[in-house]
């Protein structure tokens, strides 16, 4: 996610370029309302559900989420993408079946010490702190998001998946958008001879993601990984050996700041979530 996640022990390489696709868009629900459950995954079973929430309560199920990276305590960041966002847990909130992310321009002093000119919500199935133990990770699957992206020049939101050790690559970045609201970015990170980053990624749209829930999707198999929208697939890598095989943490993030600040008179945007899946065979 993004284009260098920098923490002790821990580097995190690009997420962005390579090729492009089209491809007309999938059904979308109108925007604000959340849509039906989900049918189960859209490619080839027997599958289980191991996670999943709804969001149906009033607040974040603290067995299943942390709001930050586990590297810090009480905020984080993405220091390598030089983001402009603390992230904070008062800026995720759950009500209506949804959980928000919201990212708002306002002066944050962070944990490092640093005034950040934004802060925003991230959730993540891993760690509170360094030392702890993550709640969820998952090695193979049928991962699963219904998301409402947010418009506005300079945001940054993602579904993706970092390795438990938070040793990067490998990395699965199930959708993004980069610097525009109209194309996802669908990327496969993984390490090259000498250990540097190497990534491939498609783009698929356009198609207005801001105005309906969309459900992103990777199927995480040992020989392939192929991504869907709104369960139709968009995308496929089936070089098995590029493919991970270590277990990952799920996360949403709201950036700020990648590839460029938000320009003035942008103040605010949010992420959506309606539910999050995660099946294996």
């Amino acid at each position: 996610m993004g284009a260098g996640l920098l923490a002790p022990l821990l580097v995190l390489a690009s997420a962005c370029g390579g090729g492009a696709g089209s491809a007309s868009p999938g059904p979308a629900r109108s925007a604000g309302t959340p849509g039906p459950q989900s049918a189960g995954p859209a490619a080839p079973g027997p599958w289980h559900l191991v996670f999943g929430d709804d969001f149906d309560g009033h607040a974040l199920d603290p067995a299943k989420w942390t709001t930050c990276y586990d590297w810090n305590n009480g905020g984080c960041t993405n220091a390598g993408n030089h983001e402009l966002q603390w992230y904070r847990p008062e800026q995720v909130t759950v009500g209506g079946g949804t959980a928000t992310l919201t990212a708002q321009r306002r002066a944050t002093v962070g944990g490092d010490g640093r005034t950040y000119p934004w802060t925003s919500g991230m959730i993540s199935t891993g760690r509170d702190s360094w030392d702890a133990a993550p709640r969820h990770v998952f090695t193979y699957g049928y991962v699963e998001a219904s998301v409402r992206m947010p418009g506005g020049d300079g945001m940054f939101p993602a579904f993706w998946l970092m390795p438990e050790s938070r040793r990067v690559p490998p990395e699965i970045d199930a959708g993004e958008l980069i610097g525009t609201s109209q194309y996802l970015q669908m990327t496969l990170h993984w390490a090259g001879p000498d250990g540097a980053d190497l990534h491939q990624d498609a783009h698929w749209g356009p198609v207005d993601f801001p105005s309906a829930f969309h459900t992103l999707a990777v199927d995480w198999e040992p020989d392939a990984l192929t991504w869907y929208v709104d369960g139709v697939e968009r995308y496929r890598v089936a070089d098995t050996s590029k493919i991970p095989a270590v277990p990952m943490e799920v996360l949403l993030t709201l950036a700020v700041g990648y590839p460029a600040a938000p320009p003035d008179g942008v103040d605010s945007a949010r992420l959506d979530v309606d539910r999050v899946r995660v099946w294996q065979h």
